[in-house]
């Protein structure tokens, strides 16, 4: 699959589900679980075949799958490790723009998805303390919802 310059997906090389919609081809490319679990494991420091496979449990053939869609699509790369036996895989800089889209859905999965008081592991910054809520914002700085926006459909 080319890619331009920045790293987006040549929109020739797809099937777009909905080709004006950049949430729809933002799951196009990453929008399956084990890709999205893939992502976030990378983001937490896997990089072998192995690791990913421990930490997710996914089925050989599938990881080898969305492994290899995940370096075609540009959002790992895939490299020969020092001693040339194995690969690794590392986030790219598009790979590493979806650290947004993951903090989203753990947050929202905190929020949502757990009984109040259940135990769920948390994400903390440098000096150990949970992540600021993400929240959209307006230009001005006023929160932004589905309530204050719309979609700008283009011709």
């Amino acid at each position: 699959m080319t890619q331009t310059a920045i790293g987006a997906v040549s929109a020739e090389e797809v099937t777009w589900t909905d080709p004006a919609c950049p949430v729809a081809r933002t799951l196009d490319l990453v929008g399956d679980r084990w890709s999205l679990l893939i992502v976030r494991d990378a983001m937490d420091g896997a990089r072998a075949f192995t690791d990913f496979q421990q930490r997710t449990g996914i089925a050989r053939n599938i990881l080898t799958d969305r492994l290899r869609r995940l370096v075609e699509r540009g959002v790992l790369d895939r490299r020969a490790a020092p001693s040339g036996r194995r690969r690794l895989y590392t986030l790219t800089p598009a790979g590493r723009d979806l650290f947004t889209v993951i903090v989203a859905l753990r947050q929202w999965g905190e929020r949502h998805a757990f009984a109040p008081g259940e135990s769920h592991s948390v994400l903390v910054g440098a000096d150990g303390l949970p992540l600021a809520e993400l929240r959209p914002a307006g230009p001005g700085g006023e929160p932004a919802d589905a309530g204050t926006t719309t979609v700008r459909r283009n011709p």
